[in-house]
C-alpha cells in the first residue's frame, strides 16, 4: 500500500466538508494516544504557549523527584523517559523558543536533582548531548534571542 504525500492529503482534505473533517479528526484521535495529545494541544493549549511551557516544566520537575538516586541504572531509565516525554511536548509546539526553554529546564533540573550523573558515562553523555542540542537550536534563532539564551547556556556549562 502506497501512502499519499502531504500535498495529496492536503488536496483531498480541502474537498471534504466540515462534518467529514470532524469525523476524520475524531477517528485519528481514537487510534493513537499521541494523536489525541497533539489534537488536545492544538485545540486547548496553543493560544497560551507560556502556560504550556510552565506545565511541561512542572511535569519535568515532578518527574525528577521520583528518580531513584541510589541506583544509576534505574535513574538512567527514568531520566530517558522524562526526556522522551519532554521531546514529545516540544514536537507538539514546533517552536524553537519552547524547545530551548524546556531542554534548559531539563538540564538544570538534572543538575539540581542530586543524581551523580557525572559518574555514569551514559547519563553524562545524555546531558552533554542535550547541551549540544540546545546550542544548535539557539544558533538557528534570531540574534536578539540568541544572546540571552547563549548567556544562560554558558552559565549552565561553567557552573558544573
Amino acid at each position: 500500500m502506497n501512502t499519499a504525500s502531504i500535498s495529496e492529503i492536503k488536496q483531498e482534505l480541502s474537498t471534504l466538508s466540515a462534518t467529514e473533517l470532524l469525523a476524520l479528526c475524531i477517528r485519528l484521535s481514537k487510534y493513537k494516544k499521541e494523536n489525541k495529545e497533539l489534537l488536545n494541544y492544538l485545540l486547548f493549549e496553543v493560544n497560551d504557549e507560556q502556560a504550556f511551557v510552565e506545565m511541561v516544566k512542572n511535569s519535568i520537575t515532578n518527574d525528577f523527584e521520583t528518580v531513584n538516586k541510589v541506583n544509576l541504572y534505574f535513574a538512567k531509565k527514568t531520566i530517558r523517559k522524562i526526556l522522551k516525554i519532554a521531546n514529545k511536548h516540544i514536537k507538539h509546539t514546533a517552536s524553537k523558543e519552547v524547545e530551548v526553554q524546556v531542554l534548559m529546564h531539563f538540564c538544570t533540573t538534572m543538575e539540581l536533582s542530586g543524581i551523580p550523573f557525572k559518574k555514569n558515562i551514559a547519563l553524562s553523555n545524555l546531558y552533554q548531548s542535550q547541551l549540544k542540542k540546545i546550542e544548535k537550536v539557539i544558533n538557528s534563532m534570531h540574534e536578539d534571542l540568541q544572546y540571552d539564551y547563549l548567556k544562560a547556556l554558558d552559565k549552565m556549562r561553567y557552573n558544573r
